[in-house]
């Protein structure tokens, strides 16, 4: 699957991400993933056969850097990291990763 590409991110007066620009025919196919339901074979066996969390193996799926992530959501590489790592991440934390990798929040509850 392919990442996002020529993606412009719009800040607010405190310099907090606020808004996402993407290309129509990205935002279309985001919005495919979003009421498919169903979460790939590719990301279940990842979080089978190595271990990872959702987050990780959705990541990996979509072909996606933590930097990407990271930059997407507003926040540092390492502070996302601490997030993709953790096992069961708050709610609001999954719907920001969710939004920053254009699927569902509910498919990142396996």
């Amino acid at each position: 699957m392919n990442a996002f590409t020529n993606v412009q991110i719009i800040n607010g007066p405190n310099g907090e991400p606020v808004y996402v620009v993407i290309p129509y025919a990205t935002y279309m196919q985001t919005q495919s993933r979003q009421h498919s339901g169903h979460v790939p074979h590719q990301v279940v066996a990842l979080i089978a056969d190595h271990g990872w969390t959702p987050a990780r193996a959705w990541r990996d799926y979509l072909g996606l850097t933590q930097q990407e992530i990271a930059s997407r959501m507003g926040i540092t590489q390492p502070a996302y990291a601490q997030q993709e790592a953790g096992q069961r991440p708050r709610r609001i934390t999954r719907e920001r990763i969710a939004a920053a990798m254009g699927i569902a929040p509910q498919m990142l509850d396996l």
